[in-house]
């Protein structure tokens, strides 16, 4: 089936608004582009005091087309944000997410924007998955008014709480707790959502995660943890800082599930499976085995402390892009040349939204008193509560 047969999905986000050129290629929707494919994930589910799911994935052929452009979409921008921070466009902190797209993704495809997300500071694709614009990433990379947050936050303080997304966080591991609170909120409200609360390896030895989890094993709350494991802390090896570096079964009594965080298929059926478990259950940990190309940080070259060999060999065997062109391909949905047509085209929405971005001017300085505290939260609207809250509990 040739790509100009299929729609856009139903379930992409946003962020491809601009792709006009690539939308053409999807003029006409086929009644088949929706029809049912069924693929098996790469890796078989590993888990902890639960079952795991299949490893066949339902799927449809405009389903696989948007997870190729949107994991396109991420990798360019970040490139670009790499190339940005050396010319001294973007200054302070930056944590590139090149290589991990197909969590940011997999996690989308299988939830709702009523379903929250909060994670650390490697947090740009995540906003774009939950329908930030490439012109709102770049403009608060850059410090300008268009950003996401007005340009007053910077690279890891993303936020979009519109679509359930509540940042982007600096300190380790403190959005665990925050994480939590969340679901606490959802279950307080009644609501049917879950709390996907993300963090890294190095956050994984944090003590606040084990006092958060605690909690939430406690009082059956919608949470679920989510280690991004990709290897790293900073320039750490897992191994060495990890005494137990099997992140999924860290919550002993919280059933897990480890996940090849590099197979967008495998990260929707997991995330589907979860969401799942805590609605009815209550708290649960995912580990995405996944993999950053770039360093910790733009201040890492991220090369002293594994080899080059080790980072083109994950980019040849288990590259989440390269992973979608493939299925892409063998079941015929596209030509090579309609996806290197994509690229392009995706290359040049992304260079138009840096363009837009350097135009737009730097907030005033008496932006700076602004958004400080939230008017009209007092001290005694919180007392009247208390019992109230208390009654939700067991």
């Amino acid at each position: 089936m040739p790509l100009s047969r299929i729609a856009s999905s139903s379930h992409a986000s946003n962020l491809l608004k601009p792709l006009s050129a690539a939308l053409s290629l999807c003029r006409s929707i086929s009644s088949d582009s929706t029809s049912t494919l069924t693929i098996e994930t790469s890796l078989p589910f590993t888990s902890h005091k639960c079952d795991a799911p299949p490893r066949a994935v339902d799927t449809s052929a405009s389903e696989l087309f948007s997870f190729f452009r949107d994991m396109a979409t991420m990798r360019r921008m970040e490139i670009s944000a790499d190339s940005l921070y050396k010319a001294k466009l973007i200054r302070g902190f930056c944590h590139l997410y090149d290589g991990q797209e197909a969590v940011a993704v997999g996690m989308e495809a299988a939830i709702t924007k009523k379903d929250a997300i909060i994670t650390a500071y490697r947090d740009h694709c995540t906003f774009v998955g939950r329908g930030g614009t490439l012109l709102e990433v770049f403009g608060e990379l850059m410090g300008r008014t268009c950003g996401g947050s007005k340009g007053k936050g910077g690279s890891m303080h993303l936020y979009r709480k519109q679509a359930s997304f509540y940042g982007g966080h600096g300190i380790v591991g403190a959005q665990i707790p925050l994480g939590c609170g969340l679901a606490f909120a959802q279950r307080y409200s009644k609501e049917e959502n879950v709390t996907f609360t993300l963090y890294g390896d190095g956050a994984a030895n944090q003590g606040q995660l084990f006092e958060a989890l605690n909690m939430a094993a406690l009082w059956d709350l919608p949470a679920i943890l989510v280690c991004e494991n990709n290897h790293y802390g900073m320039g750490t090896a897992e191994w060495r800082a990890s005494k137990s570096p099997a992140y999924y079964k860290r919550g002993d009594y919280v059933p897990g599930l480890k996940v090849d965080g590099m197979d967008v298929l495998a990260v929707k059926q997991a995330c589907k499976f979860a969401k799942e478990h805590a609605l009815k259950n209550g708290p649960f940990i995912l580990e995405m085995d996944t993999y950053r190309y770039h360093g910790h940080s733009m201040s890492d070259p991220g090369s002293t402390y594994r080899t080059r060999d080790e980072i083109s060999g994950v980019r040849q065997e288990r590259d989440p892009i390269e992973r979608v062109r493939k299925l892409l391909l063998a079941h015929d949905i596209a030509s090579e040349k309609e996806l290197k047509d994509l690229e392009k085209q995706v290359r040049k929405d992304v260079d138009d939204a840096i363009a837009k971005a350097k135009e737009s001017p730097m907030p005033d300085p008496s932006e700076l008193f602004t958004h400080v505290y939230v008017k009209g939260l007092g001290a005694e609207s919180f007392g009247a509560d208390r019992k109230e809250v208390r009654a939700t509990l067991p």
